[in-house]
């Protein structure tokens, strides 16, 4: 008999079998239709030795001391700041748009000030605000939101952002400085090891059983337990009686490419190969014989 099943073995559903079996000292089955943990944060080893994130890049930042302690029980970490470049008209410029996005896009010299009117000017107005589209023609106007926000979100979520939710660009900061990190948690790293590891430090506990590649309709129906908490997908349990959720529609294709960069610093290192990942690359790094010398190889989405 086991106290909980826990459907669905990724970020919630892991740290919920940990906090159950640590933390309470209860017995927890914890199962997931895939063949590992990890939920979309799952990464691994491909066949050119390279740690590769198999659903897209998952980066971890956060504002909460409590959540960056808890996770520190099961992982170090790699100091990582997330940068990504832009190609707009022939030129690489940081995206969020902020003051050097524009200085550089219309040569330019603004001052923060002044960009925050240059906005402003861009600006149309939205009666109400529904969709992705109107967040940000209302905040940057037409021109902007062609050239950074269309063809990216038709290409991430195969829709055009006239048919997305606000919320979705909504999160998304146009900023007046020169602050060209994609997030600005204070709280911000890669586990040293991966994704992966630090699930698997989480689920080592003897009151934790897995299944995995199973689904866990047929597991209620054998294995007894008194009560169950449902982590995966909403549209699933609901047997897609609703349609499928769109964002789970992306499909991956990598091939991997052999690329070397030197570089003098780590923190050059997380710059540059946030770069390749703002593309839609992926990149792993192995330290090579000199400690200030990095072989990269990328690995492409």
């Amino acid at each position: 008999m086991f106290d909980y099943l826990i459907v669905g073995a990724g970020f919630a559903g892991s740290v919920l079998a940990e906090r159950l079996a640590a933390g309470s000292n209860k017995k927890v089955l914890i199962c997931d239709k895939r063949p590992h943990i990890g939920g979309n944060a799952y990464d691994h080893f491909n066949e050119a030795g390279i740690l590769i994130h198999k659903y897209g890049p998952h980066i971890f930042h956060t504002n909460s001391r409590e959540v960056f302690e808890y996770l520190s029980r099961f992982t170090e970490w790699r100091p990582y700041q997330h940068r990504v470049r832009a190609s707009v008209d022939g030129q690489m410029v940081p995206i969020p748009i902020n003051l050097d996005t524009i200085n550089t896009l219309y040569g330019l010299n603004l001052t923060s000030f002044e960009v925050d009117e240059f906005f402003k000017k861009l600006a149309e107005p939205v009666g109400q605000i529904r969709t992705s589209e109107d967040v940000v023609v209302s905040k940057v106007g037409r021109e902007l939101y062609e050239k950074f926000f269309r063809n990216y979100t038709r290409k991430q979520w195969g829709l055009d952002p006239s048919e997305l939710d606000a919320s979705v660009t909504a999160r998304v900061p146009t900023r007046t400085n020169r602050d060209d990190r994609y997030f600005t948690d204070t709280y911000q790293a890669m586990p040293l090891h991966g994704f992966t590891r630090m699930f698997e430090n989480m689920l080592d506990h003897p009151n934790i059983k897995m299944m995995l590649n199973c689904d866990y309709r047929e597991i209620e129906k054998d294995i007894p337990f008194r009560e169950m908490i449902y982590t995966g997908p909403v549209d699933t349990y609901f047997d897609y009686c609703y349609g499928k959720l769109p964002y789970r529609s992306l499909e991956f294709k990598h091939v991997t490419h052999d690329e070397h960069l030197s570089v003098s610093a780590s923190c050059e290192l997380s710059e540059r190969s946030a770069v390749h990942q703002g593309n839609g690359v992926q990149v792993s790094h192995r330290t090579g014989a000199r400690q200030d010398e990095h072989r990269l190889r990328v690995s492409q989405g």
